[in-house]
Parts: C-alpha cells; sequence; structure tokens
C-alpha cells in the first residue's frame, strides 16, 4: 500500500512539472504559414472542352448528344464540313475543364487545369484535351488550355469481370493552360495589408497584431496593425513603406499560435484526431459488446439402398453467444498522453473508442468541441 501511495505522488509531481513546462511546448510559427493576404487570393476558372483521341473509351453520341455537337462545331471553325452520317466511333469526350488562377499571374505563365467527363465515356486516358478558353466569374477569358490528360486510375475490362482502381473519368493536364490576360487590380495600388487567418482564433489575432506593431515602433515609430475580428488583420502601409518591401518582412515574423480544443472524429474511416489542448474530467468508463454467431451445418440424409425414399436435408444451427469486455476504467485526461493512455487501457478498437467519446461528451466531461465527419 505504501508503494502505491509513493508511485501516486510521483505522478503528482510530473503532473505539476509537466503543467509548468507546458508555455514552452507553445508552436511558433511564421505569419506566411498561418494567414494569407486577402489582396493575394486564388481566382476560379472555368471552361468546356472536348479530349480527343480515347481508345473507344469516350462518349457515345446517343447517350451525349451534347458532345456530337461540339465536335460538328468544331470542326465547322476548322474549315471542314461535317455534313453526312453520323459516326459510331467513340474516341471523343465532353469535359469541364477547371482551374485555379494564382494571383499576381502575369500573361505568358503556365497553370495546372483538370478536366472532369460530362458524359458517358468510361476513361480519359490517353486522351488529349483540344484546346479550350477558361472564363473567370467576370465572363472575361484569362486563360487557354490545351494538352494530354493525365489520369491516375486505370480500368481492365473482360467477357465476365471488370476490374477499376481510381477514377478514370477524371484528370489533370499539368501546365496545360496559359494565361492570357492578368487580373484587373495591382498590388502596389492598395492602401493597406489585409490577412486572414486561415484558422481564425482571437487570441492568433491579437498576437499577430502585437508582433507587426512591435516590429512597425521599432522601424517606422508607430503601430500600423488592428486586429478586426478572429480572421482579419488589417495593416495600415507606411507614408514611406515599398508595399512589397514590407509584406516581405511581415511575413517572416514569428507567432506563437493558438488553436481551440478539438476532437475529430470520422466514424466511416475510424480516424479519430486529438488536439493537444484536449482536456477530460474525471469520468468512468465501462465498454463491453456481445457478440453472436449463428452457424449453419446441414445435413444431407440418404435413403437406404433399394428403398423408395428421398434424400432429405435436415437443418442443423449453432448458435454462440460471446460477451467481451466489460471493465470500468476510470479517465482523467490532464494532457493528451495521459488521455490516449487511458483509452488504450481499456483494450477497445477505434470504433468503440469513438463511442466511448461521445458518450464522454454527453456527459459533459470532455473538455473541447467534438467535430464528427
Amino acid at each position: 500500500m505504501k508503494f502505491f501511495f509513493r508511485i501516486l505522488s510521483l505522478l503528482a509531481v510530473l503532473a505539476m512539472s509537466l503543467a509548468d513546462v507546458a508555455p514552452a511546448w507553445a508552436l511558433t510559427s511564421r505569419i506566411k504559414d498561418i494567414a494569407s493576404l486577402q489582396a493575394g487570393r486564388d481566382n476560379q476558372l472555368i471552361g468546356y472542352g472536348l479530349i480527343v483521341g480515347l481508345q473507344g473509351t469516350g462518349d457515345g453520341f446517343r447517350a451525349s448528344p451534347f458532345t456530337e455537337q461540339s465536335m460538328r462545331a468544331m470542326l465547322q471553325n476548322l474549315g471542314i464540313s461535317t455534313q453526312g452520317g453520323q459516326s459510331n466511333a467513340k474516341n471523343t469526350a465532353a469535359v469541364m475543364v477547371t482551374a485555379n488562377l494564382p494571383p499576381f499571374a502575369s500573361p505568358g505563365s503556365r497553370i495546372d487545369v483538370t478536366v472532369s467527363s460530362l458524359g458517358d465515356a468510361t476513361s480519359l486516358r490517353g486522351g488529349t484535351l483540344v484546346m479550350t478558353s477558361l472564363s473567370g466569374a467576370d465572363g472575361q477569358i484569362y486563360a487557354v488550355a490545351q494538352g494530354a490528360v493525365i489520369v491516375s486510375g486505370f480500368q481492365a475490362q473482360g467477357a465476365a469481370a471488370t476490374v477499376t482502381e481510381g477514377v478514370t473519368t477524371a484528370g489533370r493536364v499539368p501546365g496545360g493552360a496559359i494565361i492570357e490576360r492578368e487580373l484587373p487590380s495591382r498590388f502596389k495600388d492598395s492602401v493597406n495589408l489585409v490577412l486572414q487567418l486561415r484558422n481564425p482564433d482571437f487570441s492568433t489575432a491579437i498576437r499577430i497584431a502585437d508582433i507587426v506593431n512591435g516590429y512597425a515602433k521599432a522601424r517606422f515609430g508607430g503601430p500600423v496593425a488592428e486586429a478586426k475580428d478572429s480572421q482579419e488583420v488589417v495593416i495600415e502601409k507606411p507614408r514611406e513603406a515599398d508595399l512589397t518591401r514590407l509584406m516581405a518582412d511581415l511575413e517572416n515574423l514569428v507567432v506563437e499560435t493558438d488553436t481551440p480544443a478539438k476532437v475529430v472524429i470520422n466514424e466511416r474511416t475510424g480516424t479519430i484526431v486529438i488536439g493537444s489542448d484536449v482536456r477530460v474530467s474525471p469520468v468512468a468508463v465501462s465498454y463491453g459488446t456481445l457478440t453472436v454467431q449463428v452457424t449453419e451445418t446441414p445435413q444431407i440424409i440418404q435413403p437406404e439402398p433399394f428403398s423408395r425414399g428421398e434424400t432429405a436435408v435436415q437443418p442443423q444451427t449453432d448458435i454462440q453467444a460471446q460477451k467481451t469486455g466489460g471493465r470500468v476504467a476510470i479517465i482523467d485526461g490532464p494532457d493528451l498522453r495521459t488521455l490516449v493512455a487511458g483509452l488504450n487501457n481499456i483494450g477497445v478498437k477505434p470504433d468503440g473508442i469513438i463511442a466511448i467519446l461521445q458518450g464522454i461528451k454527453s456527459a459533459g466531461a470532455l473538455q473541447a468541441e467534438l467535430v464528427l465527419q
């Protein structure tokens, strides 16, 4: 008994020492890693195009009449007459082409595009995207895409079986789009800089403003930053400062980040992600499962020789019930390591841990946000 109490006292001293050094474990990040510039956001582009050169895996013109219409219109623009009979070749597929126009992109630079089938094509492997214009939300054309399509999935089909891995009706064209028009806004025309936190948090926003103001007081003689809310930090441009050089200096400042305690659970895959700040109040947990196994082993009964009996099937059923678990454990999570160790000591699988965490949250003992995906 004395040895048991000695162990408890040592654990208490260890917990107090961990609490004392916990602030030293605080994570620090550069501003460029936790925030983005509002004026430097991406812009989405979209277009409609055709993929040619498929090996009989394209759209059927009956099920996808728009593919035939698009192909005829393309050939007419090239000066080729399309009058005559219909084509049954399935080497063409209609696709939607999407891309993200990066900030400050200049004409002549290249970006990646993604193609996705619109019709009943079974695979885009081996195809080539024909010249497709990509438009923004304002209807203006900002890029033109063309090139060979790369598909990661594959499909093998035989007379009685089919094997498919990945998605064969979507692919990418690396560097397939050339930017033809730049965005109308200019970075150096901005009056101020607006930083947007990727993970909104009031504490982190205030710390960013304080770090930037400390730099500005030493460099320009006064504060320039203000935290508007949990996501935005507005930085006014000093008169004598160059905006590009100012942003280059600010984005490398180191800030101590803070995030709310969360437990993310994906019940479909059995994935559990527990944040480092998650705490659990003392709670008793009991977990047990009842497994019932039913086995059918029918017996074939044959009639005696030279008799007029018939072969019969006699059913035979074996039922076994097995109960596992049932232990009661006390979980108290002052830190992440203790919480995980307490859950593993119960001896349950991830699906059981998910049920336990949901129960702890319902009991009010989980001091964190429970996110179910």
